[in-house]
């Protein structure tokens, strides 16, 4: 018997995302929706060698208020490089004012950027139907796995927690302000695969616990319980091992690299807690409350 009982305080594990999605809604009006990059809402991308040390929010500042610009700016390379990606394209004079004020202001020695990249808003568009299709196949293809691996109460609390677990990520992009493009849509497939993933161990302890002779008398919420318990380490340990690469990465890696390691890092952690703390524990409740409503339609005795 466990001194502390997950299936018991299970509706309260759904806190934790609950409070991330709402500041998440809360974020998201009020800075205005989310920051979608060049590759999905269209823009000019530069990539400029600054020979030198600088500051994002520096190199933007002098941007817009030389050229009247609104431009994002990222570090690459060895941290001496720049990436500066604004919304306006196919305007030669902009692309040569900014590099010109950069040049000036930074002293800089080349007579052009490293390479200049456009792209229309219908390729980002394009993108963003693509990046929906391929989730919404991913979800339907998991399940139908998990149906006819397990059941179909197992498949739609898993797709639940995938969901949930995807509005957690949409919400860390807003919270932080991480610009949406393909990393997002790397990060939303990667956290989906590694959620599904702890579900299906949880799933599959649970199953061989119900085959069990010992576990024959006991109910459902004692033996999702039990394989709670059981698979508890074994998801812990293999958490863990990912998110010190990952973690690794975001400390050392340049800021390119952070925004796609912040929210696989947090990705990690929510598909961990989510597939021990609220699936198993929420199928079990649902499972439960279904035998005991068949179990009293039975002891009603026939009308005469």
């Amino acid at each position: 018997m466990h001194k502390f009982s997950i299936y018991q305080n299970r509706f309260k594990f759904l806190l934790l995302p609950g409070i991330i999605i709402l500041f998440g809604i809360i974020f998201y009006f009020v800075n205005g929706g989310f920051q979608y990059d060049v590759e999905f809402s269209g823009g000019t991308r530069l990539h400029v060698a600054m020979e030198q040390e600088f500051s994002n929010e520096e190199v933007a500042q002098l941007i817009e208020e030389q050229t009247g610009v609104h431009a994002v700016v990222q570090k690459t390379g060895d941290g001496t490089e720049a990436i500066i990606k604004f919304s306006e394209t196919g305007d030669e004079s902009i692309e040569a004012n900014i590099y010109n004020t950069l040049k000036e202001h930074y002293n800089l020695q080349s007579d052009e950027p490293l390479e200049v990249g456009t792209q229309s808003p219908s390729f980002g568009q394009n993108m963003q139907r693509a990046s929906l299709m391929a989730t919404i196949w991913a979800v339907v293809l998991m399940l139908i796995y998990i149906t006819i691996r397990f059941e179909w109460r197992s498949a739609l609390v898993a797709i639940g927690t995938l969901a949930s677990n995807i509005l957690v990520m949409i919400s860390v992009y807003v919270i932080f302000q991480l610009p949406v493009n393909s990393s997002f849509i790397a990060a939303i497939l990667t956290i989906l695969g590694y959620s599904i993933n702890d579900i299906i161990v949880v799933f599959d302890r649970v199953r061989e616990n119900k085959g069990l002779k010992v576990n024959k008398k006991a109910d459902i919420p004692m033996i999702a319980e039990n394989s709670i318990w059981q698979s508890l380490t074994r998801s812990i340990n293999t958490s863990v091992t990912t998110l010190i690469t990952i973690v690794l990465l975001y400390i050392l890696g340049v800021p390119s690299i952070q925004e796609f390691a912040l929210p696989i890092i947090i990705g990690i952690v929510i598909g961990t807690y989510s597939s021990v703390f609220i699936s198993a524990p929420i199928w079990a409740w649902w499972k439960n409350s279904s035998l005991q409503r068949k179990k009293k339609k039975q002891a009603k005795p026939a009308k005469a």
